[in-house]
């Protein structure tokens, strides 16, 4: 795999315990930036905490029990390449937006089946993955091709 980028997981298998996990961080120690998804003439705007350190990406969205329709997870990467992301220990479907280096969504896994082992590939060059609680692209009408804007992520605050 080398290249790929997995997220949020170690390699173990389903069976492995939490305890069996690197420890976790508080999302609320997490920056949290606003990102806004402009698709087929509408604007929508979410809190997205940012993840752009490596244990920061492995934790992802691991073991949360909800998510907001208006909130969401950032990952941030120094290298645009291809991404590969898997579910493991995460609890929730979730839309997986991959993200271009020219902000422009390039692929959407929508609903993303909870705790599978399946990898979800971005089928290009991403530099930012944006995750989103399952079903709200197709609510909201976000499809492959809308635009991804957000502040600086290295000003952003911790919330």
């Amino acid at each position: 795999i080398g290249a790929l980028t997995l997220t949020w997981l170690s390699l173990s298998g389903l069976t492995a315990r939490a305890s069996d996990d690197p420890p976790r961080e508080p999302l609320t120690n997490f920056p949290v930036i606003d990102v806004t998804v402009e698709s087929q003439g509408h604007t929508h705007t979410f809190k997205a905490w940012l993840a752009a350190t490596p244990s920061r990406h492995e934790q992802g969205l691991m073991y949360v029990n909800s998510l907001a329709a208006n909130r969401g997870m950032l990952f941030v990467f120094d290298q645009p390449q291809p991404q590969a992301f898997w579910m493991k220990n995460t609890l929730i479907p979730l839309d997986i937006l991959f993200i271009a280096p020219d902000g422009r969504v390039i692929r959407i896994a929508e609903n993303a089946k909870p705790m599978s082992l399946e990898t979800i590939q971005s089928m290009g060059i991403a530099s930012e993955v944006l995750e989103l609680a399952g079903g709200v692209s197709h609510n909201l009408g976000i499809v492959a091709g809308a635009r991804i804007k957000h502040s600086d992520p290295s000003a952003a605050p911790a919330h």
